[in-house]
């Protein structure tokens, strides 16, 4: 930046002129020639008198400088009065990062009344751009999806950056606007032009207009895999057939089901089992070897399709009714007021399959176009199942099994498990009109209430279900009981980790799990005297906790017997859940593994019921290493494998606009993120398995169930494989089982060493094994 005193800075406007605002737009103040109409206050901030400066693209802008605090602030107020906003839509701030990188700004505006809307900013390096923030709550979640277009963007001509904005405030009552950088470590500056406000009717549509097109692609990107016509679709799917077909060639070392060759020999069963050896956990493939499972999730062609109801305007190609491909199109409705449908808009209506039309044009047949009568119109002979299902699911396990995987994950086509080649993994999907309690964590619905007896009746219907075309299937590892509950809350404050015991104290007794937990109460206390003198609270009568929205007592240090109650009760609620299905499945599946609840939320209490009645302890971690997302130091003292069933790298160059809870900076990072990962995860002893979500990229508006539209497939929209990320990932699972090798003779030595040095030979039990199937957490063999 070139600095100059506000004098010359003045005499070089007369002679280059300022970017033109918007017609729309209201300048309130400017902060190179400010005027007494606005109020500007700072703390730990500094804003000097005379500092503007020209940047390189020829503004004018004024620099402030927020030094290492809490929040170093800059506040602006009306000079008299209020802000009347009624009659505009955004906010406007030209601004320009001074930083050579990005910074993280908060937004806050408050009306008289004290609410406030807010807004927090990823400014990045680069040039000055307008910042537009809604003045009623907007966000890519309300226009249908996780993450909106890269911004900065251009919009006829002026470099924008619309932001996310959340709450509300009296636009006729507007107080002041903060500006605030969150605990920097050292000073960081920005530069500042223009504040005002506009209309904003129209700049969130034009924003979002036209970011799909004929393929499902986003406009608003390119990439190497990117395809622009039929025939360099199927140009690229033809070449990586015979890349296929080398890398199966060479796949040696391995059973029928993948299992390692190599490796120790186990019993032979039948069936997968677990099995611990020298320290260290083991799954066993039907014909006796180590089985270390590299998994994908949601292997399916049916799982891609996003809404376009009210919102067609995204898209800029959408087939008419008479087109070849117009038997992509479907309704659904996940308007269900669960937590990833608040808030979200377009969630229901007609949707569209770009995936499967994409496969009818790789290798689909044509739709054929006739008509019933004479004189009518044409009706296209196409349903979603034109494409070719069976050379798909061909296709498909040779990708799996080329690319070095040797399971099919959670969320896939059942029918992927049927072709004999690829071991599989099943959920169990427990519906019913149950009770549920509430946790605060509700993305996917509340707790299912164990205590119910409606409960063990779904849990019965959906194992019988799941359990009765593969009942006698060695191909098929095990069931996951249902997948990221909300054992607890969102946070890490006592509320959150004893929410279960805090939302079902608030119920009424009409739910089972309520009068359980006033049965333990009065079990152990006797009476309401009893209670309070223990919880440290006046409790009149015992009537008081049976009302609804009765508040329990937080846990605290003088009355410890609050927090043992709280850790009883969820225990008792984990055990009753976990037994419930593990009773079932050994009835319905005694041969098959019961693979655990995959926690993405827990509690110690959830946790050790599922390692006391599931044959693995199964976890969705979302994380740089496994070891980030839990303690396995205690994981290993409940004495059951681990299988981290969800994790996955993403980023933004790739078309979705979404790079997912652990992003990486480009597509070029993501194979050394996986390849650390998988190599932590082998060098764990207790890890049998680690799962990657998922086999194909998010729609760019969202899938149809919450919205994500996350950049972290294997392979596009248009099923093209990001042959640079998959070479990586079919490079690191192969040299997985070189290191398990290395791993397993470490252990060997490590036990031989110990024998040794106790001067004793080898006893009996060497191994630990949880069964040919489902042992509910007892060793010995299946049922």
């Amino acid at each position: 930046m070139i600095r100059r005193s506000l004098s010359a800075v003045l005499a070089l406007l007369v002679t280059t002129p300022l970017l033109a605002a918007p017609t729309s737009q209201q300048t309130l103040f400017n902060f190179v020639r400010p005027a007494d109409v606005v109020k500007v206050a700072t703390e730990d901030a500094d804003l000097p008198q005379y500092n503007a400066e020209q940047t390189a693209g020829g503004e004018v802008l004024r620099r402030v400088t927020f030094s290492p605090a809490a929040a170093p602030s800059l506040r602006l107020t009306p000079q008299t009065g209020v802000w009347d906003w009624s009659q505009s839509g955004m906010m406007t701030l030209r601004i320009q990062n001074a930083m050579n990188w990005a910074l993280t700004l908060d937004i806050t505006v408050k009306s008289t009344d004290g609410k406030t809307l807010t807004s927090r900013v990823d400014l990045p390096a680069g040039p000055a751009q307008t910042l537009l923030l809604p003045l009623q709550a907007n966000s890519p979640h309300s226009q249908g999806m996780r993450a909106g277009p890269p911004m900065p963007m251009t919009l006829d001509g002026q470099r924008i950056l619309l932001v996310s904005s959340q709450g509300q405030i009296d636009r006729s009552q507007v107080a002041s606007v903060t500006l605030s950088i969150p605990q920097p470590k050292a000073a960081q500056s920005i530069l500042l032009e223009r504040f005002g406000v506009q209309d904003g009717e129209g700049v969130i549509k034009s924003v979002y207009s036209s970011i799909v097109d004929g393929y499902g692609q986003s406009t608003r990107a390119k990439w190497p895999e990117r395809v622009a016509n039929d025939e360099q679709l199927k140009a690229a799917a033809a070449k990586e057939q015979q890349q296929l077909k080398g890398w199966l060639a060479n796949r040696t070392d391995v059973d029928k089901y993948g299992g390692w060759l190599k490796g120790p020999a186990f019993e032979a069963t039948g069936f997968f089992h677990t099995e611990k050896r020298n320290g260290r956990w083991n799954l066993v493939t039907p014909e006796g070897h180590p089985f270390y499972s590299l998994g994908l999730n949601a292997v399916t062609a049916n799982d891609s399709q996003t809404y376009i109801a009210g919102r067609d305007w995204m898209f800029t190609d959408l087939p008419n009714g008479n087109a070849p491909l117009a038997g992509y199109y479907g309704s659904s409705d996940h308007n269900n007021g669960n937590g990833a449908s608040q808030g979200r808009g377009y969630n229901a209506g007609r949707w569209y399959n770009f995936y499967g039309a994409n496969l009818q044009r790789i290798y689909g047949e044509p739709c054929v176009a006739g008509t019933t009568q004479p004189g009518s119109e044409p009706v296209i002979a196409c349903a979603p199942e034109a494409f070719d299902a069976k050379r798909w699911q061909t296709h498909t396990l040779d990708r799996l099994q080329a690319w070095g995987f040797n399971t099919i994950g959670n969320w896939s086509d059942p029918a992927l498990g049927l072709n004999d080649r690829v071991p599989y993994t099943l959920p169990l999907s427990i519906v019913g009109d149950y009770a549920s309690i509430s946790t605060g964590s509700d993305w996917w619905g509340g707790m299912p209430d164990p205590f119910d007896p409606r409960f063990a009746m779904a849990t019965e219907r959906a194992v019988a279900i799941a359990a009765r075309d593969h009942r006698d299937d060695p191909w098929l590892i095990g069931y996951f009981a249902d997948n990221e509950l909300a054992w607890a809350g969102p946070g890490t404050d006592p509320k959150s980790r004893y929410a279960l015991a805090f939302g079902t104290l608030r119920l009424t007794t009409d739910v089972p799990a309520k009068r359980a937990f006033l049965k333990q109460l009065r079990d152990k206390y006797r009476n309401q005297q009893g209670l309070s003198k223990a919880w440290g609270v006046d409790i009149p009568a015992w009537e008081l906790m049976e009302d609804p929205g009765f508040e329990a007592p937080t846990p605290n240090p003088e009355h410890p017997q609050i927090e043992a109650d709280y850790q009883y009760f969820q225990k008792v609620f984990a055990d009753t859940y976990f037994k419930t299905i593990s009773d079932s499945l050994k009835w319905h599946a005694p041969n098959h593994l019961l693979l655990g609840g995959r926690f993405s939320v827990s509690t110690p209490e959830a946790v050790a019921s599922c390692a006391q009645y599931c044959d693995v302890l199964s976890f969705n971690f979302y994380t740089l290493q496994p070891q980030d997302g839990y303690d396995f130091a205690k994981l290993r003292e409940l004495n059951k494998p681990v299988m981290i069933t969800e994790f996955n790298f993403g980023s933004r160059d790739r078309g979705p606009f979404w790079g997912g809870v652990t992003e990486v900076a480009n597509e070029e990072a993501r194979g050394p993120a996986y390849a650390k990962f998988i190599k932590q995860a082998v060098a764990e002893p207790s890890i049998v398995g680690v799962h990657w979500f998922q086999y194909l990229d998010q729609p760019v508006t969202g899938r149809l169930l919450d919205g994500e539209n996350g950049h972290f497939g294997m392979i596009g929209i248009t099923d093209l494989p990001f042959t640079g990320f998959v070479e990586s990932v079919r490079k690191t699972n192969l040299q997985a089982l070189d290191q398990l090798g290395d791993e397993a003779a470490k252990a060997q030595v490590d036990a031989d060493q110990a024998v040794k040095a106790a001067r004793q030979t080898p006893q009996e039990g060497n191994g630990e094994r949880s069964g040919t199937g489902h042992a509910g957490g007892h060793s010995g063999k299946g049922h």
